[in-house]
């Protein structure tokens, strides 16, 4: 990453752009972001809560470079107040995603048995199970009905609770807490939530010190017991972990509002199961999963990119979806095309915070979709485009209905 200097001089740093937080509706790109795009490569941007600015990078080989270089620590982070979207700031300590090596790979050790592919391959028959009751309790309630709150919200929470291992009385408590943690809105409701979640998993994580379940908590809690992880370490894992369940609502909700408002993408799903793989892996590129930009990172050194001096201490961004449309990377980066290949999109991220969950929502998305383009050959929007209702001041983006009909 570092580029020589003796050829290329250092430039002074550019201005710092405000990144407002907005309300977008629909799948469209941010349109703030697609503007830092154009005005190349490196820029500095101030976001709506925290202190100072930071850094944004924008291209995908740059994205790349970040994301895996030491240079650039997550832990860093934790110990100040960076520009950010958030209003709410508290990491705790052991949360995977603040966590440089060699803590991360301790981490995630503890609880990578319950999303490898055996572990995730173990609770599809059940995952099936749950959808189909979902699915045929829409059905006999009739048409229309909303998507969101019949299946894509439900599935996926109760999916990441059979994971984590949360028992059925307690999970809408924790579905009310994840709700209230990726919104926007209100640093008082976002910390009640928070110390809730929390001090459930505390509890918890001290009752089973000793089991032997594959569950996450289970496996935390045995990892305590063993003295692989402090207890303070395991509740800091398991919160993401949680919350993170709440992607594949939204995403599949952004997948089936295209689907269901581009017609010739619709019907190639349903023609060409054998396909639907690919098909999905082009719809990861193109939503837009989130609002602005996540976590940043503190440079731990004088790193020289672009002719830009990035100065030790100072906060860094990488943008995953500006990185998924970069044209050198992925031809006619607007256009959704079913046959892109290669499509190496980093939807899950990339390096040593590669999603952990990644295995586990892609199977949820992969059951999603098969399960209702094929249980509905009729599935269509039950009101125009238009009046699809969506999140609002959320740190993730999605449809908060999707009102179908079939």
């Amino acid at each position: 990453m570092t580029e020589d200097t003796a050829t290329r001089p250092l430039l002074g740093p550019p201005p710092v752009r405000h990144w407002p937080s907005l309300d977008l509706t629909g799948t469209d790109f941010d349109p703030v972001l697609g503007e830092l795009m154009r005005e190349g490569p490196i820029t500095r941007v101030q976001l709506a809560h925290g202190e100072g600015w930071a850094w944004l990078l924008t291209r995908y080989e740059d994205v790349k470079a970040v994301v895996n270089d030491p240079r650039f620590s997550r832990a860093e982070v934790a110990t100040g107040q960076v520009t950010r979207i958030a209003p709410h700031f508290k990491p705790k300590p052991g949360s995977l995603a603040f966590a440089d090596q060699p803590d991360h790979n301790r981490l995630r050790t503890a609880v990578a048995p319950a999303f490898t592919s055996r572990g995730v391959g173990r609770l599809r028959a059940r995952c099936q199970e749950m959808l189909d009751e979902l699915v045929e309790a829409m059905v006999e309630d009739g048409s229309p009905a909303d998507l969101t709150a019949r299946v894509l919200e439900p599935f996926p929470l109760t999916t990441i609770c059979e994971v984590m291992g949360i028992p059925e009385a307690d999970r809408e408590r924790m579905a009310a807490w994840t709700r209230q943690i990726v919104s926007a809105a209100g640093a008082e409701a976002t910390a009640r939530a928070k110390e809730g979640m929390y001090g459930w998993f505390a509890e918890e994580v001290r009752a089973r010190r000793g089991a032997t379940g594959e569950d996450v908590v289970s496996l935390l809690g045995a990892a305590v017991g063993r003295g692989d992880l402090t207890e303070e370490e395991a509740i800091g894992v398991a919160g993401p972990l949680q919350i993170g369940g709440e992607a594949v609502t939204n995403n599949v909700g952004n997948m089936f509002f295209l689907l269901l408002t581009r017609p010739a993408l619709l019907e190639r799903m349903r023609a060409e199961p054998e396909n639907r793989a690919r098909f999905t892996d082009e719809l990861l590129r193109y939503i837009p999963h989130r609002s602005a930009v996540g976590l940043a990172r503190i440079a731990c050194e004088d790193v020289e990119l672009h002719g830009v001096r990035i100065h030790a201490g100072e906060a860094v961004y990488v943008s995953y979806l500006s990185a998924n449309r970069d044209p050198d990377v992925f031809p006619d980066p607007e256009r959704i095309d079913f046959d892109r290949a290669p499509n190496p999109h980093v939807s899950f991220g990339h390096g040593p915070h590669y999603c952990a969950g990644a295995m586990l929502a892609r199977m949820q998305t992969e059951l999603l979709v098969d399960t209702l383009v094929d249980r509905f050959p009729a599935l269509r929007l039950a009101v125009p485009p238009e009046e699809v209702p969506w999140r609002r001041r959320t740190l993730i983006r999605g449809p908060e209905a999707l009102p179908v009909a079939w």
